[in-house]
């Protein structure tokens, strides 16, 4: 199915003064055949009186960021995509699927309720009512934000993270997205959650080893927690190969919320603190290794003292004692002889 917009229907306001003086013209024809005893011309105004407010049903405003998917008896005819007053044939019926739809998302076009147009109520001769509804059939054509639900999915080494995502897109092809799906805000959350699904078995959560994320058989550091912008990057391209031909474009998808499940939360936090404090201790012992080669090296250059293996030993283990130690060191103090 291809777009076909509609540029030439822009003639609203001439439509409905044309059809303002007629209502005139047909309320003069029937005083002037009562008055005159012209029976046909009485006929004719009297039935365009009755049947005259049916053109008024052409008649559409669509303002900026609007469309209106057109059918004539179950064709299509056409897109009203630009802001303006237009006039179409008063048979035509709008089409929109997804009129209905409430997703967790910005946007929506005239989200429910409405009142009653006054043309429709003309032609349906109904009387008007504070609790009257309609539903709005145009489409937005702005950039929405979808956030859908948060999800638990198992990571590339079965961890279970949950993670949710928000994604900006907009309609680009009316028709496509009508006519080619059944429900296009259902269609796009549905590959959303998918494509989601897909790309996040393919991280782990954090950096681990042995892990190929990008499929060209060596292992990196790819990661949902270190690499969210690349991971993004491809769950948007995932979600775009999917919703091409309901006729959306995927502008953008941000990881919004990103943690491990409930039930495994705890003790991957001991796991994360004990690998800090390994970390902190191996960067403890390096200093203070260093330290205490510097000393020795100072105290040979200067000769400040001779030490034979045994004391250097002595002392090599007495400073990394305090250097090492979490609390301060108590010193002692040797009044006798060192040997």
């Amino acid at each position: 199915m291809k777009e076909k917009v509609l540029d030439n229907k822009k003639n609203g306001m001439g439509m409905m003064v044309l059809f303002i003086l007629l209502y005139a013209v047909a309320a003069a024809a029937v005083i002037f055949g009562a008055a005159f005893e012209q029976i046909p011309l009485m006929v004719i105004g009297i039935i365009w009186a009755s049947l005259g407010w049916i053109p008024f049903l052409g008649l559409k405003v669509l303002k900026p960021q609007e469309a209106l998917v057109l059918t004539l008896f179950g064709k299509y005819v056409g897109t009203l995509k630009n802001d303006g007053f237009y006039w179409v044939n008063p048979f035509c019926t709008a089409v929109n699927p997804a009129a209905k739809t409430k997703l967790n998302q910005s946007g929506d076009v005239d989200g429910g309720n409405a009142a009653k147009s006054v043309f429709t109520l003309a032609a349906t001769g109904t009387a008007t009512s504070a609790s009257s509804t309609y539903v709005n059939k145009k489409i937005s054509l702005k950039i929405m934000t979808l956030n859908n639900n948060r999800q638990k999915i198992n990571d590339c080494l079965g961890n279970p993270v949950e993670i949710g995502i928000a994604v900006m897109w907009r309609v680009t092809d009316t028709a496509k997205a009508v006519f080619n799906v059944d429900n296009y805000k259902e269609y796009l959350s549905l590959q959303c959650d998918s494509a989601l699904r897909n790309i996040v078995r393919i991280y782990p959560y954090d950096v681990a080893p042995n892990v190929d994320t990008t499929g060209d058989g060596v292992a990196d550091e790819g990661s949902l927690r270190g690499s969210s912008e690349i991971v993004a990057g491809r769950i948007r391209d995932e979600i775009q190969q999917k919703v091409a031909e309901a006729g959306l474009e995927i502008i953008e998808a941000r990881i919004t919320y990103l943690a491990y499940a409930p039930e495994i939360a705890a003790v991957m936090l001991q796991r994360q603190q004990a690998s800090a404090i390994i970390d902190a201790r191996k960067m403890i012992v390096d200093g203070a290794v260093g330290m205490v080669e510097m000393a020795l090296e100072r105290l040979n250059e200067n000769n400040v003292v001779e030490l034979d293996e045994e004391r250097k030993a002595a002392m090599v283990s007495n400073l990394l004692v305090v250097l090492c130690g979490n609390h301060d060191a108590q010193p002692v103090v040797n009044s006798g002889s060192l040997y």
